[in-house]
């Protein structure tokens, strides 16, 4: 039986939760607005929750290794990477500015109607 402790201990939660992830999208945002980020910033930057931000990251990232063939350059980077907790070992990455990522996103053909959402999001950004 929920009781009003309960329910305020819930709603507190929930609000947390909720200010949290409005917190991290518009960190990610400020931070694409300044320089060039991974795609995974840029998609986080457009409010999509976890499940489909991996969806789309996995994608785009195929989509941006072709592109780089064909002479779209990001910024490379080198960071340090942990496997299972250890083992910190070097790893190339790339950073795109917003105008790169649009042009990644205008190659991009999705098929679901959330990631197609986030394309626009990318392209309009």
């Amino acid at each position: 039986m929920a009781t009003a402790r309960t329910n305020f201990r819930d709603r507190v939660r929930a609000n947390r939760a909720a200010s949290r992830a409005r917190r991290a999208t518009a960190r990610a945002a400020r931070a694409v607005r300044t320089s060039a980020r991974s795609i995974t910033t840029h998609v986080l930057a457009t409010g999509a929750d976890a499940a489909t931000v991996k969806g789309v990251v996995k994608a785009l990232q195929g989509v941006a290794k072709t592109a780089r063939a064909n002479g779209l350059k990001g910024k490379r980077v080198r960071i340090r990477r942990t496997a299972q907790g250890f083992k910190r070992h070097a790893v190339t990455a790339y950073r795109y500015t917003r105008a790169q990522v649009a042009e990644i996103a205008a190659a991009y053909k999705p098929r679901k109607a959330e990631y197609k959402a986030i394309r626009a999001a990318l392209i309009a950004a």
